[in-house]
């Protein structure tokens, strides 16, 4: 089992941390901004960061939900549905998401929708505080697992397990990090453009021959006998990536045939591989953004993501795009 200091050291760790620190090195190995790193679940485990649960602790469908909102895909099909993996405690982040471009039910003639995926975190006053806050806004989808950073790649699968059993009829999906901006017009434009295509889909910034870690020392080491490949398959970037809604279904089926990883984007690039296909490169790749020095809003005007310092600054940039008079 892990320490408590080191659970912590986990816990604490900022989601944008593992993108900056590890894209501020890309330059140096000159090849495309490496994978995110978000180690998964610890329950039964042996030592180290890295140590993961079973398949079945993994598979989504071992846990089961304490809210769930079902209904909200029957009343109208989405055209898109966006998937925001978060912490409970973090209610900054969803009522910013929910002031921007969560607030978005239509966008391009499309509709759209927003939801917020939660595992426990402990305290009977702060499951209060969700329940509350679900009778308001009909968007919390929360399941049993423990909701911490080293459990993402169940997150994850939950999210995918939703989706395939929620809502299967909508046309494309989007798990996006709670931290993320997304300009909600271009991505649905980029969706409506003729050729893109309706399954099989996966599609973000794309990560190419990315190193497993293989040091004891590093919080994203994974052992040999979870992952033997040297490299990971090519997989999307877990900011925010963009899938058709008939993948879901498939990443679950396959993904009892594979064993649980704690890299969650490059899980997914995996049940990608055991199930034949590979992630398509965006119509225009440099939409999908990571960091940028300052906010432009021209540029924000041009692209679909860009990871944010703060919540704040998500509402900040939101209303200057939003206002009056041409972006550029």
């Amino acid at each position: 089992m892990l320490s408590t200091s080191t659970l912590s050291i986990w816990r604490s760790f900022p989601l944008h941390g593992y993108y900056h620190r590890f894209l501020n090195q890309s330059t140096r190995f000159n090849r495309p901004p490496p994978y995110q790193v978000q180690p998964t679940g610890m329950n039964k485990t042996t030592q180290g960061p890295a140590a993961l649960t079973t398949v079945s602790q993994s598979y989504p469908r071992n846990y089961h939900f304490i809210m769930d909102n079902e209904e909200v895909c029957r009343a109208k099909t989405p055209f898109l549905v966006l998937m925001v993996p978060v912490a409970p405690d973090n209610l900054a982040a969803r009522d910013a998401i929910r002031q921007t471009w969560g607030n978005e039910s239509v966008v391009q003639g499309q509709a759209v929708l927003t939801l917020f995926m939660l595992g426990l975190s402990g305290g009977a006053d702060v499951q209060e505080k969700l329940q509350q806050e679900n009778l308001q806004h009909s968007d919390l989808l929360q399941s049993s697992f423990a909701d911490t950073y080293l459990n993402l790649t169940i997150k994850t699968m939950v999210i995918m397990d939703w989706l395939a059993t929620r809502c299967p009829t909508a046309a494309y999906a989007m798990k996006i990090d709670s931290d993320m901006f997304l300009n909600i017009d271009n991505l649905v434009l980029m969706l409506q453009k003729p050729g893109t295509p309706k399954v099989d889909y996966l599609t973000g910034m794309l990560m190419w021959n990315r190193p497993v870690v293989r040091s004891k020392d590093s919080k994203w080491y994974v052992p040999l006998e979870m992952y033997p490949d040297p490299t990971y398959p090519t997989y999307t970037l877990g900011m925010g990536y963009v899938f058709s809604n008939d993948l879901p279904k498939k990443f679950v089926e396959v993904s009892k045939s594979i064993r649980p990883f704690n890299i969650e984007d490059a899980y997914i690039g995996m049940c990608m591989k055991k199930l034949g296909l590979a992630p398509t490169s965006p119509p225009d790749p440099s939409q999908f953004r990571a960091y940028n020095q300052r906010y432009d809003r021209c540029e924000y005007s041009k692209i679909i993501t860009y990871i944010l310092g703060s919540s704040q600054d998500l509402v900040n940039y939101w209303t200057d795009l939003k206002k009056p008079g041409p972006p550029c």
